[in-house]
């Protein structure tokens, strides 16, 4: 409990810092999560791959790819973690507005606001723990149980910055909600949010 505590001193300290500098942090938030889109498509591009020779090895020739499950187990959170702030600076995740589309504007921007800022401590703090998790992987030199033993880290640290990335564009977004004028809202122009249109 008293580490949770603390995460949440440390994480409003740094919502208070981000505001004061919400403008830069906002513009270098997109540009890193444009990068990482990038290399988890390139990423699924690779797997894609990956699977398709394994299979061409396994059945045309008989010869397997040694730890082609694990590998193919590793890559997907990579892809999926390393997208998760970009979907959300994008508004693709998938919600469920029926009750905000019902609410008036006022109420429904309220609403989106508490649940982003709600969303926000949630992801922090599976940040964190996966950040931690990650660390003691590194610590440990873990690999997959068969060969070619991969390291385990990497996907580890994937979920930490991954959930990192997602609390600080929600917060972005949080800050553009409060006042549009004085803070940008930073996203990709197909961007848009729905709730409090």
């Amino acid at each position: 409990m008293y580490e949770l505590a603390v995460l949440a001193i440390v994480v409003v300290a740094l919502m208070a810092a981000t505001t004061v500098v919400a403008g830069l942090v906002g513009r270098w938030l997109l540009r890193i999560e444009v990068a990482l889109m990038v290399v988890a498509a390139a990423v699924a591009f690779f797997a894609m791959l990956f699977v398709g020779a394994e299979v061409a090895m396994r059945y045309g020739f008989d010869a397997p790819i040694p730890g082609h499950l694990e590998l193919a187990e590793l890559l997907m959170p990579i892809i999926v973690f390393l997208g998760l702030s970009y979907t959300q600076a994008t508004h693709g995740h998938v919600g469920m507005d029926l009750v905000l589309d019902m609410m008036p504007p006022r109420a429904r921007l309220r609403a989106t606001i508490a649940t982003l800022l709600v969303s926000i401590f949630v992801c922090s703090v599976l940040a964190w723990f996966s950040a931690k998790n990650a660390w003691q992987l590194w610590l440990y030199d873990d690999v997959t149980m068969s060969p070619p033993y991969y390291k385990t880290w990497p996907t580890g640290a994937s979920v930490a910055l991954g959930y990192a990335l997602t609390a600080l564009r929600m917060y972005v977004q949080v800050l553009h909600l409060w006042n549009p004028e004085r803070f940008p809202a930073n996203e990709p122009e197909s961007a848009g949010f729905h709730a409090v249109e």
